[in-house]
C-alpha cells in the first residue's frame, strides 16, 4: 500500500475528499485535545471543541498556505476556538462544586496540585506552556501557533514558567 504524502492529501481534501481529510487529521486530533484540555480544564467541552476546529478546519482548508505545517495551523484553529468557549456567557457558569478528594498516591496529588496551577494562569500563559511542554512543540511551531517571533514566544514561555513554578509554591531565581 502505498501512503499518501501530506501535499497529496491536502490536494485530495481541498477537492472534497472526506477521507483524506480524516488521514491527514486523525493523527492531530490527540494533540489537540489535549491542548483544548489544558486550556478549557474539562474534558466534554475539550472534545466538543475538537470537534467544532475539525469542521472550522474543513471549512477553511481553502486558507492553508502552501509549504505551511499541518500541526501548528490545526492547533491555531483549536486554541481559537477554545478562546471562543471561554467568551461564552456560560463557560463562566460554575456547574460543579469543588470538592476535597483525599489522595493516597503523592504523585497523583502532585499532578493535580500542578494542573490547578496551571487553571490560575492567564490563558495566554497556560497555552504556551501547554503547545511547549504538553505537546512538545518547538518554539518556531509555537510562534506559527500563537503569532510573533520564535524569540519573543521563548521568552514569553521563559515568564509563564516561572509564573507556574510560583503558583506551585516554588522558589524562583530570576535569571
Amino acid at each position: 500500500m502505498v501512503t499518501a504524502t501530506t501535499a497529496e492529501l491536502l490536494e485530495r481534501s481541498l477537492a472534497g475528499d472526506r477521507l483524506a481529510f480524516e488521514r491527514l487529521f486523525r493523527p492531530l486530533y490527540d494533540d489537540g485535545f489535549r491542548l483544548a484540555v489544558a486550556m478549557l480544564s474539562d474534558a466534554a467541552l475539550a472534545e466538543d471543541a475538537v470537534q467544532d476546529a475539525l469542521l472550522n478546519a474543513w471549512r477553511k482548508l481553502h486558507t492553508f498556505r502552501e509549504g505551511a505545517s499541518v500541526r501548528p495551523w490545526f492547533l491555531t484553529i483549536v486554541a481559537n476556538q477554545c478562546r471562543s468557549v471561554r467568551r461564552g456567557r456560560w463557560f463562566s457558569v460554575s456547574r460543579v462544586a469543588d470538592v476535597e478528594i483525599p489522595m493516597a498516591d503523592p504523585a497523583t496529588a502532585d499532578r493535580l496540585d500542578l494542573e490547578a496551577a496551571l487553571r490560575r494562569l492567564p490563558q495566554q500563559a497556560r497555552l504556551l506552556l501547554v503547545l511547549r511542554y504538553y505537546l512538545d512543540m518547538s518554539f518556531e511551531e509555537i510562534a506559527g501557533v500563537v503569532g510573533g517571533s520564535p524569540s519573543a514566544v521563548k521568552s514569553s514561555t521563559h515568564r509563564a514558567l516561572v509564573r507556574l513554578r510560583r503558583e506551585c509554591g516554588q522558589e524562583v531565581e530570576e535569571s
